[in-house]
């Protein structure tokens, strides 16, 4: 006979969500604030395809689990 499963336990607490959530998401729009002010300060001989990737996508990393944490915080299990 199998032995008893155990429950699927989340690796971060609950009470750590609401925190998480308005962490990650000021840090992402901080980020995205970067990027928007890079993009209308430089010109377009001096702008960098690397930095500009690397600066969007560590937003979008960012914004997208600030997201995910605010919808756990609210209830909402996705």
């Amino acid at each position: 006979m199998a032995p008893p499963a155990k429950p699927i336990t989340s690796p971060v607490s609950d009470a750590w969500y609401p925190t998480l959530a308005v962490f990650m998401l000021a840090i992402g729009l901080v980020l995205t604030a970067s990027f928007f002010i890079y993009e209308a300060t430089s010109s377009k001989r001096n702008r960098s395809l690397a930095k500009e990737l690397t600066t969007g996508g560590v937003a979008s990393v960012f914004l997208g689990f600030g997201t995910l944490f605010l919808l756990l915080s609210a209830g909402v299990y996705v």
